[in-house]
C-alpha cells in the first residue's frame, strides 16, 4: 500500500474528491451534501426564534448540532440511536460540531436565535466528522445568509471560513484524508479542524497502536494544513466568496 506512496489510488498527501451539492433539500434554511470519497453526509441548518435559558434576554444568539449515522450507512446495520441511548461517541462528535461551528461565526450576531444544525450520514466510509463540520459551514453561511436576505439581521456577522480534515501514520508514513479501509489499521488517528488561516479550533490525535513523536506532530499539522486549505478552497468555490 505505501510503497509506491499511494493508497486507494491517490497519493499520500491528496484528498479525496470532494464536492457540495447546496441547498439539497427544500424547507431548511441552509443545507448541503457533502461527498468525500464514498462518505456522503446530509447537513442542515435550521434557524429556531429561541435561546438557551443560559442565553435568554441577553441579546445573543447560539449555534448547536446532532449527527446521526443512518442504519445502513455502515457495511453492516447498526442499530438506531434513540434520546436515551446516543452512544458516547456521538455525543462527543456533535459537541465537535458545535464548537468548531461557535468558532466560525460571531453567532452572537445573530439576534436571540438558534441554529441547530443536524448532520446525518447516509454513507460512511471514514472521516464522517470531518465531512460533517466541512458541511456544516457551508450550512450556517447559508442559514446566516438567509436571515440576512430576510432582513431578520442587517449585519452579516463575521466569520472565517472553516473546514476539517483526517490524518493518520502508517508504517511512520503521514497518510492525509483517511477512508475507512485505512483508517482502521493506522498506528495513529489524527483529527484537525481549523480555519482558513489555519488558526486550530480543535486537534484529536491518539496513538491506536504506536506512539508518535514531535516531528510526527509537525508534519501531520503541516500536512493537515495542506487539506484545509484544499477544502476551503472548495468552499469558497460553492459559497461564491
Amino acid at each position: 500500500m505505501l510503497g509506491n506512496a499511494r493508497f486507494d489510488g491517490r497519493k499520500i498527501d491528496e484528498i479525496r474528491k470532494t464536492t457540495f451539492e447546496r441547498n439539497f433539500l427544500k424547507y431548511p434554511e441552509g443545507s448541503v451534501l457533502v461527498t468525500q470519497g464514498n462518505t456522503k453526509v446530509i447537513v442542515t441548518a435550521s434557524v429556531m426564534e429561541n435561546v438557551p435559558r443560559f442565553l435568554q434576554d441577553t441579546g445573543s444568539g447560539w449555534i448547536t448540532a446532532e449527527y446521526n449515522m443512518l442504519p445502513r450507512a455502515t457495511q453492516s446495520r447498526n442499530q438506531r440511536e434513540r434520546d436515551r441511548k446516543i452512544k458516547g461517541r456521538t455525543h462527543e462528535i456533535q459537541r465537535l460540531i458545535g464548537r468548531s461551528m461557535r468558532a466560525a461565526f460571531n453567532y452572537e450576531k445573530i439576534g436571540e436565535r438558534t441554529i441547530r444544525v443536524d448532520c446525518d450520514v447516509i454513507q460512511a466510509d471514514g472521516g464522517t466528522r470531518c465531512a460533517s463540520i466541512t458541511g456544516a459551514f457551508i450550512a450556517v453561511f447559508d442559514a446566516i445568509n438567509f436571515l440576512y436576505n430576510e432582513q431578520r439581521i442587517y449585519e452579516f456577522p463575521d466569520y472565517k471560513v472553516t473546514a476539517a480534515i483526517s490524518l493518520g501514520i502508517k508504517n511512520d508514513t503521514v497518510l492525509l484524508d483517511l477512508n475507512y479501509e485505512v483508517d482502521s489499521k493506522v498506528d495513529v488517528d489524527f483529527n484537525i479542524v481549523a480555519n482558513e488561516d489555519f488558526e486550530l479550533i480543535e486537534i484529536q490525535g491518539t496513538a491506536e497502536g504506536a506512539p508518535f513523536n514531535k516531528e510526527k506532530l509537525i508534519e501531520m499539522l503541516d500536512l493537515g494544513q495542506k487539506g484545509v486549505k484544499e477544502l476551503v478552497k472548495a468552499q469558497k468555490q460553492v459559497l461564491n466568496l
